[in-house]
């Protein structure tokens, strides 16, 4: 047992050569923890694996399965919905290799399908399958091929003829397979099994969407008369087989005791200092960029001989850190300067696989990357993990954090906080981040936006029955498309008319409504979409639009063309959209009193209006504030409120002219914690506050989703209100300035300018508000 003991202070070795870099006098360590060392647990492998298939795994190098491998594989087997969530590494394709290649080894007809969340993900289990078929006779007409985007035409005839297993994507299965059913009669006829990959990154809208486009999956199985088992993998995540059965409608059995070994680990938790010589809005104290602050600690690790991958938030984060890393090393080990890269998507694929390959073999000791390299990319022998910022779900960072220590020896992993109040709340609160259940995962497929286009696709696929229609609960939704010309009910079902082009119009990554092409207006170049509803925040006049490592400035945005036109153009500066935002409520779904507080679940319309930007410079100082004049916008969608008496705000100390600013804080920090009870990011959600609302003649906060119909989140923030507002003071109350900075109250879009913000004022509110709904419960 020495071994572990020895290799779990390697991980404490690396953080002491980071701290001795430090500057003298500061102290940003916040937490650190040991993680023990897992040790393995082997089962033989079951009788019912086909005996080549047993040895194609032995040729591959695995003599025997792992116990939870086998448990969630005998279960599919069986003909039982699965899910296997355990951690990073965990060979969780073991647990659908085994029942596939055995359908496919004893039934020469039998088909599967593979959907994967990226086309990378997709093509690296693509690889291994490969490998996996090329050792048995029996597995050879099996012809694992991808179906995508990116495969040509003349290829694609051939897999649709050809290929047993084929490995796509949710967006391909839309629009390329489904709507062409007949095509694919052969394929539907045999299918066996589905496999849904990381299945915990399909939440909000892109989830809700995935959940439908899999019930359309199993129509059209069902019409082919196949009725195939379902095999979802997913990192540690909250209740993961309810999770997963509202994901493909049906139940589902979920295996989670990890039987995979991994080495012990150091977790360090790291909050850059405030700057003394930077302000921000209204002078408020910035912290150091947590992206350089991630540079000099990848600097130091590598000067160590670790090999170092360090996770950003965006493409451009993950160039300007690898950026620094070679500066600083450039000055106290020029030698290293050429072993450290960025990379990320946009690359092509060549230039990543021979990253991921110098990465690998320890060619190249450093890389910085977005969250490409988080899923799927086996890539071993890592010694340390540094995340800049927190992902934004715990399930991300344990993705990430899991790259490292792969050896079974011992890593460092280390959380370096942004300016965000999520961030400062869990390095002050690590029993949050390291001893608590990882987020469950939210979705809402009854959400009408999503549904009513869904529908249509359906009914364009095969009519729908009326049986189907009130199983959906749509029988009013779809009363309401006839209206509109979309579709029409018959004496055998429900058609789509001739105006009807459903596939074309829904985009499942979360888009509603009218999308606005981003246009290269020198070039002609189409740069990507965004959905109309958020374009005035996103796409506006002197918005920097960033697109596979090229920076972009908007000229123009119609939105009635649907048309933004932009320039090549590289500012030192960012820029962020400030709004004014009105909320009514439409309807109240769920009321609870809790004495001076009153909360509810509502529906709300949502009026906002982009009324200028602020351009900030990568230090966080903001350079200016510019006006804009674009319409209004209308959202309808849901939202979680709560109401305080007067009288309650007063005995927490807080005065009349107070309450605004009280309020306005709390807002703000209330909607960068949500994050920690849904599975969502910042920019999924908004927020209004006021001292005297006209719905509810008191002092009110909303938070609410920022997708037509809602995605969940606000379902969810009201189901776990309590600890998300415990967690939202205990924040706010974390951070050491004094009157309210971006790591508690200030909000980067926020519509006034930050003010009045009271951050006092809000933590008074808070105390008050938590005292109040522990006081009933």
């Amino acid at each position: 047992m020495s071994q572990p003991a020895a290799a779990a202070s390697y991980g404490q070795s690396l953080l002491d050569r980071v701290l001795a870099g430090t500057p003298r006098g500061e102290d940003p360590l916040t937490h650190v923890a040991e993680l023990p060392a897992r040790e393995s647990r082997f089962t033989q492998w079951p009788s019912w694996i086909h005996p080549d298939v047993v040895d194609a795994m032995r040729g591959n190098g695995i003599p025997l399965p792992w116990t939870h491998q086998e448990a969630a594989a005998s279960l599919a087997a069986a003909g039982t919905h699965v899910v296997v969530a355990t951690g990073t590494a965990s060979g969780k394709s073991l647990a659908y290799q085994l029942p596939i290649l055995t359908a496919l080894a004893e039934d020469p007809r039998a088909t599967a399908l593979y959907l994967a969340p990226t086309k990378a993900l997709g093509a690296d289990q693509i690889r291994s399958t490969i490998a996996l078929t090329e050792q048995a006779e029996s597995l050879a007409t099996v012809y694992p091929n991808a179906f995508d985007g990116d495969t040509p035409t003349e290829v694609r005839q051939w897999v649709r003829a050809n290929s047993r297993w084929i490995f796509t994507n949710p967006d391909m299965l839309h629009i390329g397979m489904l709507r062409s059913h007949q095509r694919w009669a052969h394929f539907f006829r045999n299918l066996r099994y589905i496999v849904i990959d990381e299945c915990h990154s399909y939440r909000g809208v892109f989830g809700s969407n995935v959940a439908l486009v899999l019930r359309r999956l199993k129509r059209i199985a069902r019409r082919y008369a196949a009725d195939p088992v379902f095999i979802l993998a997913s990192a540690t995540t909250a209740a993961p087989g309810a999770a997963a059965s509202r994901l493909i409608g049906a139940p589902c059995e979920e295996v989670t005791a990890d039987g995979s070994p991994h080495g012990p680990r150091t977790v360090a938790l790291w909050e850059p200092p405030l700057m003394a010589e930077v302000t921000g809005e209204n002078g408020a104290p910035v912290r150091r960029a947590a992206g350089s602050e991630a540079a000099r600690i990848m600097a130091d690790l590598m000067i160590e001989g670790a090999r170092t991958l360090t996770f950003v938030r965006s493409r451009r984060g993950a160039e300007l850190t690898a950026m620094g890393t070679k500066r600083l090393l450039a000055e106290s080990a020029p030698d290293l300067t050429e072993r450290v890269a960025a990379y990320r998507a946009g690359y092509l694929a060549e230039d990543r696989r021979e990253l991921e390959a110098s990465l690998a073999d320890g060619t190249l000791l450093g890389a910085a990357t977005t969250n490409a390299l988080e899923l799927g990319v086996d890539i071993a022998g890592l010694d340390a993990v540094v995340v800049a910022g927190f992902p934004g779900t715990v399930a991300s960072f344990w993705q990430q954090a899991g790259r490292s220590g792969r050896r079974g020896e011992g890593s460092l992993v280390v959380l370096v906080a942004r300016d965000d109040p999520l961030d400062t709340y869990l390095v002050h609160h690590p029993a949050a981040l390291l001893e608590k259940p990882v987020e469950a995962t939210v979705t809402d497929p009854s959400n009408p936006y999503v549904l009513g286009p869904q529908l249509l696709c359906a009914a364009m696929e095969l009519p729908l029955s009326d049986a189907e229609v009130e199983q959906f609960g749509a029988v009013d939704l779809l009363n309401g498309l006839a209206e509109r010309g979309l579709i029409r009910r018959r004496a055998h079902g429900w058609f789509v008319t001739a105006e009807s082009n459903p596939h074309a119009s829904v985009d499942i990554r979360g888009g509603i409504g009218k999308q606005v092409a981003i246009v290269d207006a020198e070039s002609g170049r189409l740069l990507g979409t965004v959905d109309g509803g958020r374009a005035p925040a996103t796409a506006h006049p002197g918005a920097v639009h960033l697109h596979q490592g090229e920076s972009f400035v908007v000229d123009m945005l119609d939105l009635e063309e649907g048309l933004a036109l932009v320039h090549a153009e590289s500012p030192e500066w960012s820029t962020s959209a400030r709004e004014t935002t009105e909320i009514v409520v439409t309807s109240l779904l769920e009321h609870a009193e809790h004495g001076p507080v009153t909360v509810a679940l509502t529906e709300v319309e949502v009026t906002h209006q982009v009324v200028g930007y602020l351009r900030r410079l990568p230090s966080g100082e903001v350079l200016d504030s510019i006006e804009l004049d674009m319409p209004p916008q209308c959202l309808n969608t849901r939202a979680v409120m709560y109401t305080v008496t007067p009288e309650l705000m007063e005995r927490a100390g807080i005065t009349a002219d107070r309450f605004p600013g009280s309020l306005h804080a709390a807002e703000h920090a209330a909607i960068g914690l949500l994050p920690l009870v849904a599975t969502c990011d910042r920019g999924d959600i908004g927020g209004v506050s006021t001292a005297l609302h006209q719905d509810t003649g008191l002092p009110t906060v909303f938070v609410y989703d920022g997708h037509q119909g809602g995605a969940g989140f606000a379902d969810r923030g009201h189901a776990e209100l309590l600890r998300w507002l415990r967690a939202t003071r205990d924040a706010i109350g974390s951070c050491e300035c004094t009157a309210g900075c971006p790591s508690c109250v200030q909000s980067p879009k926020c519509g006034n300018g930050n003010d009045p913000l009271d951050k006092d004022g809000a933590v008074r509110l808070l105390t008050a508000v938590v005292e109040a709904l522990r006081g009933t419960r």
